[in-house]
């Protein structure tokens, strides 16, 4: 069985919960408005309260991203940017001492090769992997390559899973379990789901002990980051962010003005929350 224990991105869940209340983790993709100005964005949120970073890798076939990601995304790729772009990203953030993983679909990793992948994520401080089209029954590569690197490996648990794929997936994951509380593509929303309660609480009782499970579902303010919160052991948050930076695309100083604000309400939401005992 894989636990939070001794993981990168597990120890900030425990930091969380020793201060009683849920983890922020914040999602930017690579390259977006550029690769530095990516890097200093997913900066400014670690400043501003972000406690796991989430970078992503930009990719042509974005078929599980809504359209605000995806209009991030396709700048990305339009501008130039490589796979090998996510890495340099990861090494800025991580340089800050704050765990950062990167979520990607799994076709860019093969492309890139898993073991050169997961040897040159651990070289650039990554903590890990979200693969959002990979489950752990299909994934004995990456699972071997993550061992050998040490690298968290998080997978997707959705309310449409059988206890039974609950319990296999969480058992795969190393670091936290990823709760997708909202069918479809991502995105903010303007209400939370009735589905993430009751997933997260089938996953907490499935899982190993001492696994967190984080919840994405287009949380966006920090009245819905408390929301979650309350139940959850983080709040994943991406959609809301990149927003802010799309609508700012003509004013960058003031893009990272309004990020830092916005992560600054999040992460007084998840204080707020009042998250139930593990």
């Amino acid at each position: 069985m894989s636990t939070a224990i001794g993981t990168t991105t597990g120890r900030a869940f425990e930091v969380a919960r020793a201060e009683g209340r849920a983890a922020l983790v914040g999602y930017l993709p690579a390259g977006y408005p550029d690769v530095p100005g990516s890097a200093e964005a997913l900066r400014v949120m670690v400043e501003a309260g972000c406690d796991v970073i989430e970078v992503g890798l930009p990719y042509s076939d974005p078929v599980m991203d809504g359209p605000t990601i995806q209009a991030a995304a396709q700048q990305a790729l339009e501008n130039g940017f490589r796979t090998r772009d996510v890495l340099s990203t990861v090494e800025a953030v991580a340089a800050t001492g704050t765990p950062t993983v990167v979520m990607t679909y799994w076709n860019p990793v093969e492309r890139y090769g898993v073991e050169r992948f997961a040897a040159d994520l651990a070289s650039a401080g990554g903590a890990g992997l979200i693969t959002p089209d990979l489950t752990p029954d299909v994934a004995p590569v990456w699972t071997r390559a993550a061992d050998q690197h040490g690298l968290d490996k998080v997978f997707l648990v959705a309310p449409s899973s059988t206890d039974e794929r609950i319990a296999m997936t969480t058992a795969a994951c190393r670091g936290f379990v990823y709760a997708t509380a909202v069918m479809g593509v991502t995105g903010a929303r303007t209400t939370t789901s009735g589905l993430a309660a009751p997933l997260v609480e089938r996953a907490k009782r499935l899982a190993p002990s001492q696994l967190p499970v984080g919840v994405g579902l287009g949380v966006s303010t920090g009245d819905q980051a408390a929301e979650v919160a309350a139940f959850a052991d983080g709040v994943i948050v991406g959609s809301a962010f990149v927003r802010v930076l799309l609508d700012h695309a003509d004013d960058r100083a003031g893009g990272l003005r309004a990020l830092a604000a916005l992560t600054a309400e999040l992460a007084e939401g998840v204080r707020r929350g009042e998250p139930t005992p593990a």
